[in-house]
Formats: structure tokens, C-alpha cells, sequence
């Protein structure tokens, strides 16, 4: 088996490289924007008083991270080119996110809010592959700009990596559905306008057809945010949610009705092995400081 990189990858290894140098580790070090990335990171980020939720400086550094990124034609680096990416593959992406871990915490790129220069962008494959046209239209240039956020509502109290078991419920009411149940870990909602809600609508618990997928208002009525779970990796965004007759139009449906399991598939399959290739660079950071710690111990 061959591991050599190929020579295109490498080559863009190097550009970014040379972006990072020359555009963001000047951002990281200017107004102690580092003070998000040393040991005060956890209170630089965190509003605790406003429940754990990222600090508004937080995220506007990460947006400034972004424009630049974007402006270099990086951000968007995985996406196919009608929407201004290079269609970068998977194996590209692994390589590109393993070679950012690698170099450590940073503006460039972080595991812990899945922030990276070379961005993933799994709600814009999901509304070209399985949106309508007034629903593209509506949210896409959103998503690309950073002014559309979509939470994304799968995993729930009593059940999380096997999601054909979901308890909440969606029921035709009228030109309406119905929703009624619970979220948890509901991530993103600190920011967004609407939730992604998987819930079923037809058959019986464990069977992957009869889940959809609802664009649901975080204004709606019967629509709460209880609190946001606070983890050992602060801020957080991962809310509790429940929902007690929510009332969403027929064109919040997003996909087919009772077949959202794929909508949720095509998200995590987007986005897992892109955060596997993140983690392996983690590791191998840690390892190359370890050794060089014991190296001059």
C-alpha cells in the first residue's frame, strides 16, 4: 500500500501552510485573540452566565478566521465548484484535516467546534440533494455566506448512535404536522433559526423507513430550549429540546416523508471521517510534544 502523499495534495499542504503563516497566525496573535487558544481558552470562550453558550468574541473571531478563509478560496476548498470549491475528495480532506491537527490548537483549525480554514459544509450537500427548489433558494446562499444556521436535532435522551430507534413523533394535523417529543445534545442552537428534527412518522421502533426530517422554527410555539448541557470541553451548544405540539407547514418537510434517515446519514457520513483524520492528527501532535518534552527533560 502506497502512504506517500500524492504531489497535488502536498502542493496544497504548502499553500496553506503559507496562508496560515501569512494571514491567520497574524489574527491568532493580534488583540490577545491567543487567550482563546492558551490556558485561558475555556473562560475566553465560555458566556457562563448566559448558560455555557459560546462568547459573542468567540464567534466573531471565528468569523473574521472565515472570511479570510473564504476570501483565499480555502474555506469552501470540499465543495463542488457551482457552489465555489475545488470538489476536493474524501481523501484529500483526511490529508488536509490530519495535516491542520497536526500542528495544534489554533485559529487554523479546532476539534473542539469542528472550526477549520478548509471547512465542512454537510447542510449544503444535504439541501442540494434533498431540498425543493423554494427550500434551495431560501437557505443556500445562507449556508455559504455564514447568515444560515441550521441545528441539527438527531440524538435524544434515551437513544443516540442507533437513531431508527426515535421516540418523538410527527403526525399529519390537517395542511400541518404535528411534533411532539424530545432532543437532546441538539447542537448548534445557540445561533440557529431552525432545527433539523428527525421524527417518525410511520412504522415501528428500529425500522429505518418511517423517519423525517422537519425544517422546525426555533420560535415556533411548543418549541423550547430547556438548557444547554455543559461538557468537559466548554462552551457548549448542545441544547436540551422539547417539543410539545409544534406545528410546522408541509414544506418543512426536508426530503422524502419517512425516509429522513438518509438526510441524517448523508450528514454524519460528510462529517465522520474528516473528524476521525482531525482526532488522528490530535493524536500525533500530542505524541511529537510528549516526545519532545522528554527529549529535553
Amino acid at each position: 500500500m502506497d502512504f506517500d502523499i500524492p504531489p497535488d495534495i502536498q502542493s496544497r499542504l504548502n499553500a496553506l501552510d503559507d496562508f496560515i503563516e501569512r494571514e491567520i497566525k497574524p489574527l491568532e496573535q493580534s488583540d490577545d485573540n491567543i487567550r482563546f487558544f492558551d490556558h485561558r481558552r475555556e473562560y475566553a470562550r465560555t458566556h457562563f452566565e448566559h448558560g455555557g453558550v459560546p462568547r459573542r468574541e468567540w464567534e466573531d473571531l471565528l468569523a473574521q478566521m472565515r472570511r479570510r478563509a473564504d476570501a483565499a478560496g480555502w474555506l469552501r476548498h470540499a465543495l463542488p465548484a457551482e457552489y465555489g470549491g475545488h470538489d476536493a475528495s474524501n481523501l484529500e480532506m483526511a490529508i488536509i484535516r490530519e495535516h491542520l491537527a497536526t500542528k495544534g490548537l489554533g485559529l487554523h483549525n479546532d476539534l473542539q467546534n469542528e472550526s477549520s480554514i478548509v471547512g465542512n459544509f454537510p447542510t449544503v450537500l444535504m439541501m442540494r440533494d434533498f431540498g425543493t427548489e423554494e427550500q434551495r433558494a431560501e437557505w443556500m446562499s445562507g449556508f455559504l455566506d455564514g447568515t444560515g444556521r441550521l441545528a441539527f436535532g438527531l440524538t435524544e435522551p434515551n437513544h443516540g448512535s442507533d437513531a431508527t430507534y426515535l421516540e418523538p413523533t410527527a403526525v399529519p394535523d390537517g395542511d400541518e404536522w404535528r411534533l411532539n417529543g424530545a432532543k437532546r445534545f441538539n447542537s448548534g442552537l445557540h445561533h440557529a433559526t431552525h432545527d433539523i428534527v428527525f421524527a417518525r412518522t410511520s412504522g415501528e421502533p428500529g425500522s429505518p423507513v418511517g423517519i423525517t426530517a422537519f425544517l422546525v422554527p426555533t420560535d415556533a410555539e411548543g418549541f423550547s430550549v430547556d438548557f444547554f448541557w455543559w461538557t468537559f470541553n466548554m462552551p457548549t451548544d448542545h441544547a436540551e429540546v422539547t417539543l410539545h405540539d409544534v406545528r410546522v407547514p408541509a414544506s418543512a418537510v426536508f426530503g422524502r416523508v419517512d425516509h429522513g434517515l438518509g438526510l441524517a446519514q448523508h450528514f454524519v457520513q460528510e462529517n465522520r471521517i474528516r473528524q476521525a483524520a482531525s482526532s488522528l492528527g490530535a493524536g500525533q501532535f500530542c505524541i511529537s510534544e510528549a516526545v519532545a518534552y522528554a527529549e529535553q527533560r
